[in-house]
């Protein structure tokens, strides 16, 4: 299903806005984003596709300490989610790096989903809280990001939907190709 066109621009008042229709008389950019690692007949081979390394490195070292999570994974969910764009804008209003709706956005604290920094910080605690939640499994706490818990509860496990089965797929997938990138090149470094 291809993602209808969001328009971004900037309101004369200086307020970024969205809107489903072109501005008229005032510059825009076109937003068509979604999940990147969502869609189900995706065509990007995962086990090969280009890796984000060197990106956000201050942010995910910082979010990874505060949340005992693994850069590794940090990196799997941001790229699985926005394919390492600042500025991705789901259909459904999910913004920023690691994707956050905007309730869960508030609910976290942060106060501009398409800064890096604090998306990352963000969508590092929710997953951090997710991966509590499920006993550290990684999967299902996949698919909670993903589809949110109340639908893990529902199904006692992974949903049955097309779109939750490719994302928790595709992250555990870049996660072991970041974990493995990224333990080489911590050992070169010591």
């Amino acid at each position: 299903m291809a993602a209808d066109k969001v328009y971004q621009y900037t309101q004369t008042n200086g307020v970024v806005a969205f809107s489903d229709r072109q501005p008229l008389n005032r510059p825009y950019r076109l937003v068509k984003f979604d999940c990147y690692a969502c869609n189900p007949t995706s065509t990007v081979n995962w086990s090969n596709t280009r890796l984000f390394l060197a990106e956000y490195q201050h942010s995910i070292s910082e979010a990874a300490a505060a949340h005992q999570l693994e850069p590794a994974l940090i990196r799997a969910v941001i790229h699985a989610e926005s394919g390492f764009k600042a500025d991705a804008l789901s259909r459904q209003g999910a913004r920023g790096l690691m994707q956050l709706m905007p309730k869960t956005a508030k609910d976290l604290g942060v106060k501009n989903s398409f800064d890096s920094h604090a998306n990352i910080l963000g969508g590092s605690a929710y997953l951090a809280k997710l991966l509590q939640s499920y006993q550290g499994d990684i999967a299902l706490a996949s698919a909670a990001y993903n589809a949110g818990p109340g639908t893990v509860s529902k199904y006692a496990g992974i949903p049955p939907y097309a779109e939750t089965k490719a994302y928790v797929k595709r992250v555990q997938i870049l996660l072991q190709r970041y974990r493995s990138v990224l333990a080489t090149t911590t050992q070169h470094r010591g």
